[in-house]
């Protein structure tokens, strides 16, 4: 018996290094390089055989070691008072309101990505946390709010201001509309419509070249103003005031990346405020009934319909949100920003998060932007790291670093 087993796990352990190996054999082992002016493949065999033999060593020894090795788990956080909840979440906003003025640049601006993902990771935690409705296309209306702000700037002359609430109207509108496709679908069929719908929206922009500029996008998008005040070197409005002309400072651009900070900061504050408001009403208690069991939440004479569009329009406006304050912040907008793997980045934020989870959304978008740019030098492999965190957190903590804690009421027997 116990031979029989062995020559089972050492067939299992083949069959890994031989997948292993094709997946190595292209990545890392074949590459490309001049000679003059041909192009030759240079193959380095050693990477290839030290990986297919680290693939097997493990695989063969995997069912070994498995009971014996304790399970891992991450500590539970310990309970707050209301208290003390409310004076810990005042710290953390006192910290992250002063942390940019006391960093670098380039922190400074990657921890503003990181506010765009937070809003982002939040509005799809309404769709797929709270109401449990697969969505991978959640990058579309992502890119309506950012197109909107582009073109009430490029045709109409609007400030970022103006156009943010029509941005995550015009968002809000198109989850609406999407809502109505897709009501009597559930699970992978959903997926499937959802991610078309992504898709539609990105060739539209490629194509209708007369409104969105087609693949080039539309630049020169302008900052958003603080106070009314222009964040710029010189007034572009002749007898304007800018910022620094008005405290009597000297102009510095590190005033504009502190300043965009402070208003993505601003944005996922009322993003999570509203969200957290959201859930405690009877909507939110709607959107868990659906997620837990349509057939269910239907007899208790709720309409899926209704908390189905409710999920989509209200996820969508904070995308849209998020997507006005993106245009505003890289100053051009073009089509190749908002592909399939922002879709997907944006889900595994949740889903790594912990669906339902807002605190772990929060950790999760600040990890997933914040690691990639510590470790620029394996830029290269950005994405196969990425799959291959999330592989390993899917087998180690399923439910995602934080997952959502559950109001319940315990009888004592």
């Amino acid at each position: 018996m116990h031979a029989t087993g062995f020559s089972s796990h050492l067939k299992n352990a083949l069959i890994a290094t031989f997948l292993a190996a094709i997946v190595v054999l292209p990545i890392f082992t074949l590459h490309l390089e001049r000679a003059g002016t041909r192009t030759i493949i240079v193959p380095e065999w050693r990477t290839l055989l030290w990986g297919c033999l680290a693939v097997f060593v493990v695989q063969l020894l995997r069912p070994l070691l498995g009971a014996r090795l304790p399970k891992l788990s991450l500590p539970s956080l310990p309970q707050a008072a209301p208290g003390q909840r409310k004076v810990l979440i005042f710290v953390a906003l006192m910290i992250a309101a002063s942390w940019p003025f006391f960093a670098g640049r380039n922190a400074v601006d990657i921890a503003t990505l990181a506010m765009i993902y937070v809003m982002l990771g939040l509005g799809l935690n309404i769709v797929v946390g709270f109401a449990g409705l697969l969505d991978l296309g959640f990058v579309g209306f992502y890119a309506v709010g950012a197109y909107t702000y582009a073109l009430l700037f490029h045709w109409a002359g609007w400030s970022f201001w103006e156009a943010l609430p029509l941005a995550g109207a015009a968002a809000a509108l198109f989850g609406f509309v999407l809502g109505f496709p897709v009501l009597r679908l559930r699970g992978d069929y959903l997926a499937i419509v959802t991610l078309g719908f992504g898709e539609i929206i990105r060739l539209l922009l490629v194509n209708l070249t007369d409104w969105t500029g087609g693949p080039d996008g539309i630049s020169s998008i302008p900052k958003p103003s603080v106070l009314g005040l222009e964040m710029t070197r010189s007034p572009t409005v002749e007898g304007g005031t800018t910022f620094h002309q008005f405290f009597g400072m000297e102009f510095n651009s590190l005033h504009m990346v502190i300043a965009l900070y402070l208003m993505a900061l601003l944005l996922a504050v009322v993003t999570l405020f509203i969200s957290n408001r959201l859930i405690r009403m009877p909507i939110g208690r709607a959107w868990e009934a659906l997620r837990e069991d349509e057939i269910a939440c239907r007899s208790l004479g709720l309409n899926p319909m209704k908390i189905k569009l409710s999920a989509f329009t209200l996820g969508a406006m904070f995308a849209g949100f998020g997507g006005a304050f993106f245009a505003a912040r890289q100053g051009i907008v073009n089509p190749e920003s908002f592909t399939f793997i922002e879709s997907a980045l944006i889900l595994a934020i949740v889903v790594l998060g912990g669906m339902g989870s807002q605190l772990g959304v929060i950790v999760a978008a600040i990890i997933l932007t914040v690691l990639p740019e510590l470790a620029r030098e394996f830029s290269e492999y950005r994405m196969l790291i990425f799959g291959l965190v999330m592989i390993l957190m899917m087998v180690w903590r399923p439910q995602g670093l934080l997952p959502m804690k559950r109001h319940h009421v315990e009888v004592p027997a």
